[in-house]
């Protein structure tokens, strides 16, 4: 299944945390932290939202930073996702 989110929706694939810290001490699960890079997988074409033009400025197979309660989860196909507004974007990672 696809997903294909609407106006300025951004589906987004969460890139993992670290398990080993740099001394090489091995976080248990509830010790890591909620990542915050993740992978652009598809974007929505944007469009008229709110009664203003919003262009897209991100696009699919970019790494971005967002922040960390933002977005919904999502599970499909056994896969994690997130779905944000644009605007929910902090950074592009490059």
């Amino acid at each position: 299944m696809k997903l294909k989110p609407l106006t300025d929706r951004v589906v987004l694939k969460m890139i993992e945390a670290e398990e080993t810290t740099a001394s090489g001490i091995i976080l248990a699960g509830s010790a890591k932290e909620k990542p915050q890079v993740a992978e652009i997988i598809e974007v929505g074409p944007g469009g008229i939202v709110d009664g203003k033009e919003i262009k897209m400025e991100v696009q699919k197979g970019q790494k971005v930073i967002t922040g960390k309660y933002t977005g919904t989860e999502i599970k499909l196909d056994g896969e994690e996702y997130i779905i944000v507004r644009q605007s929910d974007i902090l950074a592009v990672v490059e």
